[in-house]
């Protein structure tokens, strides 16, 4: 009797099965807007399949990452708009909405997300709610000058913001993950965090949502569009 995988183990699979899903969207001469985090750890780690004529790094990990591999990765502001960008997530709901930011990377991932024609995302069906924040908590990156007086500001919205501790983004600044936050109108908690002084970015990408999604389910992959 075959012995069944372990649930870490097939999650793990699942996202090298949405990872080989999602190779199929990627065309030869692209420059290919790379995410950041465990997914798309497995989509990269298939990139030298593809004759890419480089990458744009969401981070400094994946940058690496992608330079070992032997792949160009260019500099956004001389590449102009991308025609893809892919990347995973730590909740989706059925809006394509979506929270990131869980490996602090939010900030350059919403930039180059902003920067593509088309956003796909990559997710294990783990990371399916129908309402945002209730289990992950918000990434809000912060000026460091700003950390205390931030937090005050989420403490009067009804949010529990913690320091991340020992973390420091690409740009120098510092992270608040920030549970319980009303994430039920996704694209009016973006704008209204982004309106607190000394906040660079938060983790809700419903300005940036994803325009498909692949979710990687124990019966198969489903598509699904914005």
């Amino acid at each position: 009797m075959s012995q069944q995988p372990s649930p870490a183990n097939r999650q793990q699979q699942l996202k090298q099965e949405v990872a080989r899903a999602a190779l199929t969207y990627i065309e030869d001469d692209m420059i290919l807007g790379v995410g950041t985090g465990s997914t798309v750890n497995c989509l990269i780690e298939l990139l030298p399949r593809v004759r890419l004529r480089g990458a744009v790094a969401s981070s400094q990990v994946t940058q690496d990452k992608l330079e070992a591999l032997g792949i160009e990765v260019m500099d956004l502001n001389f590449v102009g708009e991308l025609d893809l960008y892919i990347d995973g997530a730590d909740e989706v709901n059925p809006n394509l909405q979506l929270i990131k930011g869980g490996g602090g990377a939010l900030t350059r991932e919403k930039i180059v997300a902003a920067a593509s024609k088309e956003f796909i995302c990559l997710v294990d069906e783990s990371k399916w709610v129908t309402t945002l924040g209730r289990e992950f908590p918000v990434p809000i990156e912060v000026l460091p000058q700003a950390r205390s007086y931030v937090a005050r500001e989420l403490a009067r919205m009804g949010g529990e913001p913690v320091y991340r501790e020992g973390f420091v983004t690409d740009y120098g600044n510092v992270i608040l993950d920030t549970y319980d936050l009303d994430v039920q109108r996704a694209s009016e908690m973006e704008a209204r965090l982004n309106n607190i002084v000394g906040v660079v970015c938060n983790g809700i990408f419903a300005a940036n949502q994803a325009d498909k999604l692949l979710i990687a389910k124990e019966t198969g992959i489903e598509t699904l569009l914005r």
